[in-house]
């Protein structure tokens, strides 16, 4: 990835980035592409049983933007409103430090996790992409909204990915904030496979 959201952002945007140590996110919209796919099957004979399955697809430099997140120190979480088995294997994959599902209102997901991270909130960064995540968004040090997020969250936050919701949000936050730090040349070569 170039460094064109790093380029492109403000001055305020860097000094903000800066101080984040804390990197929350919602998952549906965000981490993925908004798609829900649920999965029906019946049982073998036809009995008329009915099995419905969850499918989510995660985008493979958002987890590489995760795990150096990780490898350098910048704890990260996941606050979400769909209780959803797969996001938290995903988190488990990552290392996810607070992973919260099933959440209808966020707010106190988000207290719970600066909380036990010892953070401030101009040391959290919170990526969403709609209005649930508005209250959150007001709150953090460095606010995100996804390319194709909500305009009523993109005119609260701090910073709008070039990217798309599923297509590598959380990498570009990542980067984003670890040239701002100046730690992305030392992060690259602890980069895993």
């Amino acid at each position: 990835m170039t460094d064109i959201s790093v380029t492109l952002a403000s001055p305020d945007v860097l000094a903000r980035a800066r101080k984040i140590k804390l990197f929350l996110m919602d998952v549906d919209g965000t981490l993925t592409d908004g798609g829900v796919c649920l999965i029906s099957s019946t049982s073998a004979g036809g009995s008329g049983t009915t099995a419905v399955s969850e499918m989510k697809v995660f985008n493979a430099q958002d987890g590489q933007g995760l795990s150096l997140a990780h490898t350098m120190g910048i704890q990260t979480g996941f606050i979400t409103g769909r209780a959803s088995p797969a996001v938290a294997k995903r988190a488990e994959e990552l290392k996810v430090t607070f992973v919260y599902l099933g959440q209808a209102k966020k707010t106190e997901a988000f207290e719970e996790c600066m909380q036990k991270a010892g953070v401030t909130e101009e040391e959290v960064a919170y990526m969403g992409d709609d209005l649930p995540d508005i209250p959150l968004a007001r709150r953090a040090g460095l606010a995100v909204c996804v390319a194709d997020g909500a305009p009523e969250l993109q005119a609260v936050c701090h910073f709008t990915t070039r990217r798309l919701a599923g297509r590598g949000t959380a990498r570009e936050v990542v980067e984003l904030i670890l040239k701002a730090q100046g730690r992305w040349e030392e992060a690259v070569p602890l980069a895993l496979a």
